[in-house]
């Protein structure tokens, strides 16, 4: 029996070209493990650092807070009301980046599977839009619910990485030599230097690792925060950092032809590479269901953890109509207005998709480059503390002693490098359609909150509301 036609068969008379890729895996233009092990050990570092940081001050706010404790009382206000807004906007960038490529993904299916299904931009979003309903749902009427689907999310995501890792390895007809996988340099990204293809190839690392500092925004809702998150956020890192290395090594050894998977019409890569392994659409819809399941299940927390942030801005007067979005539902006791909000926020940044074919991109960039900026200030000002005046620091619980400075130094450095390049475009030549608007919204954000800030917030902004600690 022959096998099925390709996607890129299936689909070339209804597209045309190709639509750029949009998942995470193709964001990658150079194939090499530097860039993995540098994101490892510099989120690693970061986590660390504001583990520490987090066992000191336990509060929602997470890294504005900090601020407010440690920077000079000359510049903390303003500092922390910047960073409040970073942070903000990076989380709901994160939270949008699920839903978005679990409908886009969807999208890509439908491609593989019907033959008569015309590929629209639009489509893509609307679908978006539903898991965003149904996320926003079960935030405001399934609160309860919340630690039964992040233990099933959990859950999915170990039992789904185990059953995809041996699928791909048992069922693919051909393996890659070793000089592929760990030696071989491929740059498809149009850039004329492979230094520099490899470092706008960071992104794709470091989003899957980011937002680590999510449960910081929620440990005002916990009994041990101190111990407990930190222990959460480096084992994010050691746990997902390992498993993604052991799926990025099947991956390449068993993915078949390269050009086949980067030149599908479905736009994502990962759904050609399943394809490759599989030679059948339904197995390879099987495969690719399991990253579309995690991504929705993950579109559930990820809302609370920014809906969190709306919140605490919002109740520190830090955001318009504060009195309004710090409101908490006294029967269900959740900010639902801070829910709903932040959900319509979200629904905006997915009309990106509709005029840009590097959507995904834009949207991972800002979620990635917003998240960094957002830990690299409170850590520079936590090194400042350690090497000026050491005594001013009262370590929590968890505490990196005499390792601070080095662990601090690296975590600067790692963001600071990676941040340089989060913004660059993914493709060359860059054209309206591929250009990385990250930058554009990013820099409209900033713009408001500083305009905002000169009319209001000066006034009505007094630093953020922070529990007593303990001592």
């Amino acid at each position: 029996m022959e096998p099925e036609m390709l996607p890129k068969d299936k689909a070339e008379d209804k597209f045309g070209e190709a639509e750029p890729d949009q998942g995470i895996g193709q964001i990658d233009h150079v194939k090499h493990y530097g860039n993995r092990s540098v994101t490892f050990f510099g989120s690693l570092a970061t986590a660390a650092s504001l583990a520490e940081l987090v066992s000191m001050f336990p509060t929602a706010g997470g890294q504005y807070h900090f601020i407010s404790k440690m920077a000079p009382l000359r510049i903390g206000k303003g500092l922390s009301w910047a960073v409040g807004w970073i942070t903000t906007f990076g989380w709901i960038a994160v939270a949008a980046s699920a839903p978005f490529l679990s409908g886009t993904m969807i999208q890509g299916l439908l491609v593989l599977n019907y033959d008569d299904y015309v590929f629209q931009r639009w489509h893509g979003t609307l679908i978006f839009w539903v898991i965003l309903v149904i996320s926003a749902i079960v935030n405001i009427q399934g609160s309860r619910v919340l630690p039964l689907v992040e233990n099933l999310s959990l859950g999915f995501h170990v039992v789904a990485f185990i059953i995809v890792l041996v699928v791909i390895c048992v069922v693919s007809p051909t393996k890659h030599v070793p000089e592929f996988v760990f030696v071989d340099t491929i740059n498809n990204s149009g850039w004329g230097s492979n230094s520099i293809a490899w470092c706008v190839g960071m992104l794709s690392s470091c989003y899957v690792v980011v937002g680590y500092d999510g449960a910081i925004h929620l440990c005002e809702e916990m009994k041990s925060p101190r111990t407990d998150i930190p222990i959460a956020m480096i084992g994010t890192i050691l746990i997902n950092g390992t498993m993604g290395l052991g799926f990025l090594v099947a991956i390449l050894f068993c993915m078949g032809d390269l050009n086949s998977a980067l030149n599908t019409t479905t736009g994502f890569p990962i759904i050609g590479i399943f394809y490759n392994i599989t030679r059948n659409s339904r197995s390879a819809t099987a495969l690719c269901s399991t990253v579309v399941i995690m991504a929705g299940l993950a579109s559930i927390p990820l809302l609370t953890s920014a809906s969190r942030m709306v919140w605490v801005l919002a109740r520190d007067k830090a955001f318009p109509a504060s009195s309004w979005l710090s409101r908490i539902d006294e029967s269900r006791q959740v900010p639902t207005i801070a829910v709903t909000f932040t959900s319509f926020l979200l629904g905006l940044l997915g009309l990106i998709n509709i005029g840009s074919t590097s959507a995904f991109n834009a949207i991972v960039s800002l979620a990635v480059f917003g998240l960094e900026i957002s830990y690299l200030i409170p850590i520079c000002l936590l090194l400042y503390q350690r090497v000026m005046s050491p005594e001013s620091i009262s370590p929590g619980p968890w505490s990196m002693g005499r390792y601070g400075i080095g662990v601090n130094v690296l975590s600067i450095g790692f963001l600071v490098f990676t941040c340089i390049f989060l913004l660059f475009p993914p493709y060359q030549p860059v054209t309206a359609a591929n250009m990385n608007y990250a930058s554009l919204v990013f820099g409209a954000v900033c713009i408001f909150s500083g305009v905002y800030w000169l009319c209001k917030g000066r006034w009505v902004y007094e630093g953020p509301v922070l529990p007593q600690f303990e001592d």
